[in-house]
C-alpha cells in the first residue's frame, strides 16, 4: 500500500493509537502521522503509508485549521477545561464589538509562548513531564502565524460566556495559547473548551474516513482504491514538466538542466519544485541550482522506493 489516507480522529484517541489503528487493519509497519493532535480534539488526522512517509515533513510544514470554542472566566494549568482551576471568576460580561476588535488583533505573526502541558523539549525533557511533576519553567516564545480568525458563534448572556471561532494558522500555533491570550487581551481569564481539526496538509473533512469506515473498506478490499497519492500533498510547491528521458536521468540521480524544462509554473530561487513527467508520472520534488542552470534532487520517487 502506498498513498495518503485521511482519518478522522476520534476524542480520546491519540495519535499514535490511530497509528497503531491503521497499522492492525491494514497490516502495513511502514505509517505516519502529520501532526500530533490531543487525544481531547477530533478532527483531520492525515497518515502517510508505505513510500509516502517519505512527504511526512512537507505536509506538516502546511498550515493547519480549526474551530475552537472558548470559555471566558476561567483559567486552568493545562490551558483547556481538562486541568485543574486556578482561577474563576463569578460572571463575565463582554461586548461583540470588543471580542471582534481583539480577534482581529491577532491576525497575522504572534509570538506565543508554549503551555507547560506541550510536547515541546527545555533542557532534553518534555514540558508536559515537568508539568506532571509539578514543575513550571520558563519558556521562549516563538513566532507563529494566523492567516485567518473568524468569529462563528457567541453566547454572551451566561455567567460564563463562550464563543465559537475558525482560525487558520500555521505549523507549531497552539491554539490553547491563543484562547488564553484571547481572553488575556480581553482582560478575563479564558480557557479552550472543545476543538476540532477541520483542515491538515491540505486535506479537509470530507476526506476523512472513520477508522470503522476504514476497516470496512479494508475487508471489502476497496481501501487502497481511497488512497490519495504522494503528491496531492504537494501542491503548493510550483509544478515542472520534462521528458521521459529526463524522467531516467533524474531516477538515476543525475541533474535535469533548466533548459530540458517542457513547461513550469513561475518560481523563485529557493523554491523546492514538484517534477512530473510528460506522461504525468511524478518524478520528485527538486531546487534550482542557479550556478549550474539545473534543477537537483531534494527526494526521487521511484517506483521502487
Amino acid at each position: 500500500m502506498d498513498g495518503i489516507l485521511a482519518v478522522w480522529k476520534p476524542a480520546g484517541w491519540t495519535s499514535h493509537d490511530v497509528v497503531a489503528k491503521v497499522r492492525g487493519i491494514t497490516k502495513v509497519k511502514r505509517i505516519g502521522h502529520t501532526g500530533t493532535l490531543d487525544p481531547a480534539v477530533t478532527g483531520v488526522l492525515p497518515l502517510c503509508i508505505g513510500r509516502s512517509t517519505r512527504v511526512v515533513e512537507y505536509v506538516q510544514e502546511r498550515p493547519k485549521c480549526y474551530e475552537a470554542v472558548m470559555q471566558f472566566g476561567i483559567a486552568t494549568d493545562t490551558e483547556d477545561l481538562t486541568g485543574n482551576v486556578l482561577e474563576e471568576l463569578p460572571s463575565v460580561e463582554l461586548s461583540e464589538d470588543d471580542i471582534r476588535r481583539v480577534l482581529a488583533s491577532f491576525i497575522g505573526e504572534i509570538d506565543q509562548v508554549p503551555p507547560m502541558f506541550s510536547a515541546v523539549r527545555v533542557d532534553g525533557k518534555r514540558l508536559y513531564e515537568l508539568a506532571r511533576e509539578g514543575h513550571v519553567v520558563e519558556r521562549k516564545s516563538r513566532k507563529v502565524t494566523i492567516h485567518a480568525l473568524e468569529l462563528l458563534d457567541m453566547q454572551l448572556d451566561q455567567p460564563h460566556p463562550t464563543i465559537r471561532f475558525s482560525v487558520t494558522c500555521s505549523k507549531g500555533t497552539y491554539i490553547r495559547t491563543l484562547c488564553v491570550d484571547i481572553g488575556q487581551a480581553l482582560g478575563v481569564p479564558s480557557v479552550m473548551a472543545q476543538l476540532t481539526r477541520t483542515m491538515s496538509g491540505g486535506f479537509t473533512r470530507e476526506q476523512c474516513f472513520t477508522l470503522e469506515q476504514i476497516a470496512e473498506l479494508k475487508a471489502a478490499g476497496e481501501l487502497e482504491a481511497k488512497l490519495m497519492p504522494a503528491d496531492s500533498a504537494l501542491d503548493h510547491f510550483p509544478r515542472a514538466t520534462v521528458s521521459l528521458e529526463n524522467v531516467q536521468r533524474a531516477f538515476q540521480g543525475k541533474r535535469i538542466y533548466l533548459k530540458a524544462l517542457l513547461d513550469h509554473d513561475a518560481y523563485e530561487a529557493d523554491s523546492i519544485i514538484r517534477v512530473y513527467g510528460v506522461d504525468g508520472t511524478f518524478v520528485g520534488l527538486f531546487e534550482p541550482d542557479e550556478e549550474l542552470a539545473a534543477l537537483k534532487a531534494v527526494k526521487v520517487f521511484t517506483k521502487t522506493d
